[in-house]
């Protein structure tokens, strides 16, 4: 029954973003693009839909805010220190690609680890090694050893944050068939 409940809820959930989408890039909130968005996205819904994702985990909220905080700190850091280095005066930053080991469990905290990776800025990432959970990430600024430490600090601070909202050991319940990952 809860799960019912939590798959119709996510449905409704699909729904309404992809009306409120629909809504935005018409630039007009009338009845007409409502009704023509829920339409769309009852067809999106029906024939393209997306497949089910395990949940392995439980989300702690007091985790979630500290998550959110850091990011947001993160965020607003590295667009001050990106900035200052387009403007600086000097040769311009040396960047490289460099290796970050992740001991997340779920692809679905991975993907999310990779999307809070490539908001910050200085950092993208250009390869991802699911299986043994390794991310490539081309890095500006680490023309230094503490500018490298720097970045792989700012790897295990989020990842430690994101184990903690999402995966911590006592909630864990592998999805079937998998095995538990390190």
């Amino acid at each position: 029954m809860n799960g019912s409940i939590r798959g119709v809820a996510l449905r409704i959930w699909v729904l309404i973003w992809l009306v409120l989408v629909w809504v935005l890039l018409w630039g007009d909130f009338s009845a007409a693009n409502v009704l023509s968005g829920l339409t769309i996205a009852g067809l999106i819904t029906v024939m393209l839909p997306l497949p089910a994702v395990p949940v392995e985990g439980k989300v702690h909220l007091l985790s979630l805010i500290r998550l959110l905080f850091a990011i947001g700190y993160r965020l607003l850091l590295s667009s001050f220190q990106v900035a200052w280095l387009a403007v600086k005066p000097g040769p311009p930053p040396l960047s490289a690609v460099l290796r970050a080991q992740l001991s997340v469990k779920s692809d679905l905290v991975l993907a999310l680890a990779v999307n809070i990776f490539n908001l910050i800025p200085g950092s993208i990432v250009v390869e991802i090694d699911q299986t043994r959970r390794l991310l490539y990430m081309h890095v500006i600024d680490v023309g230094s050893d503490r500018a490298v430490s720097q970045f792989y600090h700012q790897v295990a601070v989020v990842e430690r944050l994101l184990v903690a909202t999402f995966e911590r050991q006592e909630d864990w319940q592998p999805a079937h068939g998998e095995a538990d990952r390190p």
